[in-house]
């Protein structure tokens, strides 16, 4: 509650002003208020960004910070450009990725299934504390 509310109260509990004087002002204070500011909300699947924002320690002692901000329309073109990829490369890109550690099948991979993932990122936050630093993953 604002001080000038305050006021327009405390001179009403005084019997300084009516009722009907007391609402008249508080309605003139509320047309003079500007509007309450809301956090930033956006609307469901108008994620632009998937972003990773990582704060952490390096060996040295020194802090390092890396954030990462993807255009999930480059994500979008990326699996569309998979399709036209031959079936013999995509399984010797899976070996590779799958020989580093990697466990995806880029086969499987489909448009409508990376709207499907697009939509659930758009509500997620990932976040991770750890000793040596903070990771965060959310799309904006």
């Amino acid at each position: 509650m604002n001080e000038q509310r305050k006021d327009v109260l405390g001179m009403l509990a005084e019997g300084q002003i009516t009722v009907e004087e007391a609402e008249r002002l508080i309605a003139a204070l509320e047309r003079a208020e500007p509007p309450a500011a809301s956090p930033a909300v956006r609307p469901k699947g108008k994620a632009k960004y998937l972003r990773v924002v990582m704060e952490f320690l390096e060996e040295d002692g020194e802090s390092g910070r890396l954030n990462v901000r993807v255009p999930l329309q480059l994500l979008r073109a990326g699996v569309q450009l998979a399709a036209l990829v031959p079936p013999k490369a995509l399984d010797r890109a899976n070996a590779e990725l799958s020989k580093s550690g990697v466990p995806i099948d880029l086969t499987q991979i489909k448009p409508e299934q990376l709207e499907a993932l697009v939509d659930h990122l758009d509500e997620t936050i990932v976040e991770m504390e750890m000793a040596d630093g903070h990771l965060r993953v959310f799309c904006e």
